[in-house]
């Protein structure tokens, strides 16, 4: 009898468990806040666009990307319903920097550093900087802290700059702030305290609700403190420590019951993300970023007197053409990129992006698309016999990693990445190489060439003409 009724106790604190009503924790308050949350998504949102153009991301729906996606989802679905505002869209990018740092701005967009993924020791510790991050958006830190500073005068175009810059951080948060309608304002730096130990506190319990141990969020802490640089970690210098951090969020984690609802294969899933980036090349710092960075003019990338064209590549345009070639395919390019055709391929490159150099034409910035002899049905194979000839034309390219699956036209697809540093711009330069069979089983290839100092400039341009190709006929 006692057995069946302390089993019958078992399945009741499961349940409650499950339904959010046991062990739910410490309650926190929203901070007063004079904005409206439709004010913190016209934040985030100008300020995500400005960071795409900024730093370097690892390339939408990726692997890396997608498993990243999956675990902010999962997270996200797990903010207590008090704290869930609907216009908000939580949506998360991987920066493809080595810096251990991740930043959510107002409204939802997420941005982890590779850095950071590569830092921590399993999913758990990943996600607990992630469920910290959404914590600030949820209770809506930044507009708040605008609120507290208690200048009535302010309005959102004034507060703008100064959020942005003090969430994203260092000399790259301004750059990031300056390139919105907003501005930089001086009188916000950082997150204070109260609100650290609040995003914490509610990090910890989404941690729970979402089948994570809280006390991994203690344990990245350590993680990052390890493994900073000597300059300090960059995400702690950005939160500053509220102090009796760990210990705080270990009493919050006895008070709180961690959900059955996890996610499935997380230790293996996590290891091959890791490995995944082990054998991508090294990351660029944020220091190296913020250095293009100041290499730039009104959007131009700026380059030696040497370079073809004379120093300044035009960036894509966010208006976009339909090009058609020869009833085979269509897809949409930028309507500022030129075109030149040939047999059997076009190339599409933006104004400073091609010229001649010791007698051969070149380009630095842009894509091909073209049709070619497919001496074989295994896509594979035909692939790697076009990917050996741009490596053959193009001593410095190296392929690196394997094949991945994906989707254009409709049809399975093969991306292959391609990498080198390029002897007209000396920078490392990004290949991307799509690869399809066409309608009458010739190979339909997309190559898609960036320097990596400009790859998040040109990420949603080259994403737009993947998903735009259609094939005729």
């Amino acid at each position: 009898m006692r057995d069946i009724k302390r089993m019958r106790g078992l399945i009741l604190v499961s349940v409650l468990a499950a339904a959010g009503l046991l062990g739910q924790g410490t309650k926190i308050t929203a901070p007063k806040n004079k904005y409206q949350p439709a004010d913190d998504v016209k934040l985030g949102r100008e300020a995500a666009a400005e960071v795409q153009k900024q730093f370097p991301l690892l390339p939408e729906n990726s692997d890396v990307d997608s498993y990243v996606k999956r675990v902010g989802r999962h997270l996200a679905q797990a903010i207590p319903a008090e704290y869930a505002h609907p216009e908000f869209h939580y949506d998360f990018r991987v920066a493809n920097v080595s810096d251990i740092n991740a930043f959510a701005l107002p409204g939802g967009p997420m941005f982890v550093n590779r850095g950071m993924i590569e830092a921590a020791h399993n999913e758990a510790e990943m996600a607990g900087v992630m469920a910290h991050e959404i914590s600030h958006v949820a209770l809506r830190h930044a507009t708040a802290q605008a609120t507290k500073a208690g200048n009535p005068g302010l309005q959102v175009g004034a507060i703008g700059g100064a959020i942005l810059g003090a969430i994203i951080g260092g000399n790259l948060g301004d750059v990031v702030a300056e390139g919105t309608q907003f501005g930089l304002g001086t009188y916000m730096m950082k997150f204070s305290r109260e609100y650290e130990t609040e995003a914490d506190v509610l990090g910890s319990q989404i941690m729970a609700r979402a089948g994570y141990d809280p006390r991994a969020l203690a344990s990245m802490f350590k993680t990052i403190e390890q493994q900073g640089s000597g300059g300090g970690p960059e995400w702690l210098s950005d939160h500053p420590n509220p102090g009796n951090r760990y210990e705080r969020i270990s009493e919050e984690a006895s008070k709180i019951s961690i959900s059955p609802n996890q996610r499935g294969g997380q230790a293996q899933e996590f290891a091959s993300i890791q490995m995944a980036l082990k054998r991508l090349p090294a990351a660029r710092t944020t220091a190296d970023i913020e250095k293009n960075s100041r290499n730039t003019d009104g959007g131009k990338t700026k380059y030696p007197d040497n370079y073809p064209s004379g120093g300044t590549v035009e960036p894509p345009s966010t208006r976009y053409r339909t090009y058609e070639q020869n009833g085979l395919l269509r897809l949409s390019v930028p309507d500022n990129w030129k075109q030149f055709d040939e047999t059997d391929s076009v190339t599409f490159a933006p104004q400073g992006a091609f010229g001649n150099m010791q007698g051969q034409s070149v380009f630095t910035h842009g894509a091909i698309v073209g049709i070619a002899n497919a001496n074989s049905n295994d896509l594979t194979t035909a692939s790697d016999q076009y990917v050996a000839g741009i490596l053959r034309g193009n001593a410095y390219l190296q392929a690196q990693g394997k094949y991945q699956n994906t989707r254009m036209g409709g049809r399975n697809a093969l991306r292959r990445r391609l990498s080198g540093r390029s002897p007209v711009t000396n920078d490392r330069e990004i290949v991307d190489v799509y690869t399809a069979f066409g309608n009458r089983g010739e190979l339909v290839y997309l190559v898609q060439v960036v320097p990596e100092s400009d790859l998040g400039k040109y990420q949603n341009s080259f994403s737009q003409m993947v998903k735009s190709v259609t094939f005729l006929g």
